[in-house]
């Protein structure tokens, strides 16, 4: 009898779980799955099914005005994290060099930008941009995307620069390399998880940013979110649905191979060893 409503209870706590993560699912995935569908539907009005349709596709790529912004997110989101991870990286190694009072500052002081509202630090780079009589756009962007990344990188660089062993990029000192080739060869390898950490989180981040664009962009100049900020106001257009979909169907595929990579590398070190 015991046993039998333990497993009753048991039984009980596992369905109100799963009922728990379903519902999570439910609220995170259907407004998704729903703009999905909208953007396959022949109908204007999201009330009515007008049929199965890839027009609202065709239409967006003849987009210009879409087109130019997607260019811009891509180009700008590409370049800031490039930049950024070369920077973070570069800090990194600074940082790891300091003493440990001076480290703590400086960890603490890179910290503070993502701590800060988006809200603080786009009015603080649009006032500066303004003091400084830099006129706003493509380039103010940039600049701020830079900016804002920064922090990321290190954030995913510095645990890996903690992991090093340093005894062997001085070996390879004392073997004859210089320091450039030592690093390029003994420490490169080891920062590179988090170099590409880094950088995927920099190109996010970038890609999703809207506060800080919509600050420091210029008369003329979209990118995706300001683009999609400015039709939503005027009103929901069709083709906003089938842009949606392509990037979420991107973020999906990036995520499946980040993930994938990996996996391979740890199966194949796998084999290796047997």
């Amino acid at each position: 009898m015991i046993k039998t409503g333990y497993r009753l209870l048991k039984l009980y706590r596992k369905t109100i779980r799963n009922f728990y993560i379903g519902l999570i699912f439910v609220f995170l995935y259907a407004p998704i799955v729903t703009l999905i569908i909208l953007s396959f539907n022949d109908s204007r009005t999201r009330a009515k099914w007008g049929g199965f349709t890839f027009k609202w596709y065709s239409s967006l790529f003849r987009n210009e005005e879409i087109m130019a912004a997607l260019f811009n997110t891509l180009s700008i989101a590409l370049i800031s994290a490039s930049v950024a991870t070369l920077i973070g990286t570069i800090a990194c190694v600074a940082i790891m060099r300091m003493k440990k009072t001076s480290r703590t500052v400086v960890i603490g002081v890179t910290n503070i930008p993502m701590l800060n509202a988006e809200i603080v630090t786009g009015i603080s780079l649009m006032l500066l941009f303004i003091s400084l009589g830099i006129r706003f756009g493509y380039g103010t962007i940039l600049l701020a995307h830079i900016t804002f990344n920064i922090p990321y990188v290190i954030l995913c660089i510095l645990p890996k620069m903690r992991q090093l062993n340093l005894s062997t990029y001085e070996a390879a000192l004392d073997l004859g390399a210089g320091p450039l080739y030592s690093f390029y060869k003994v420490v490169l390898p080891d920062l590179m998880p988090g170099i590409v950490a880094g950088f995927l989180l920099a190109f996010t981040m970038s890609l999703d940013d809207f506060i800080i664009t919509h600050f420091t962009k210029g008369p003329g100049i979209d990118t995706l979110s300001t683009k999609i900020y400015s039709e939503v106001k005027k009103g929901i257009k069709p083709e906003m649905y089938a842009l949606s979909t392509i990037i979420f169907i991107s973020v999906l595929v990036l995520l499946w191979l980040v993930n994938r990579i990996p996996a391979k590398e740890a199966v194949q070190k796998k084999s290796e060893k047997h």
